[in-house]
């Protein structure tokens, strides 16, 4: 998610314990972690009440899932496997349709 190297975490400490002292330090990576720890519980908290309110079938729904693009791609699948279906191709057969999409548009 974050792309951090030891250069900058190292950075980043230095930088904190100029800023904030080393007597305050651990109080404050205390209070940092309390933050950290309440931020993850109302994100897993509002994760479970939108999958709740979301009903049966989107149990396995990811953000990325959510993506417009995303979206796009998983339906023009569905319906490419639809329409082999219906002309009898199942998916590893070639269909006579090839369908002329832009990727950039998607």
């Amino acid at each position: 998610m974050f792309d951090f190297g030891a250069g900058e975490v190292l950075g980043l400490v230095v930088l904190a314990l100029i800023l904030v002292g080393p007597e305050r330090m651990p109080r404050v990576a205390g209070d940092l972690a309390k933050m950290i720890r309440k931020v993850r519980s109302m994100t897993n908290t509002a994760t479970a009440e939108i999958r709740e309110n979301l009903g049966p079938g989107f149990e396995d729904l990811t953000p990325s899932d959510l993506n417009p693009k995303t979206f796009i791609r998983k339906h023009v699948a569905s319906v490419l496997d639809e329409e082999d279906e219906r002309d009898g191709k199942g998916k590893s057969g070639e269909s006579a349709f090839k369908p002329q999409i832009d990727p950039d548009l998607l």
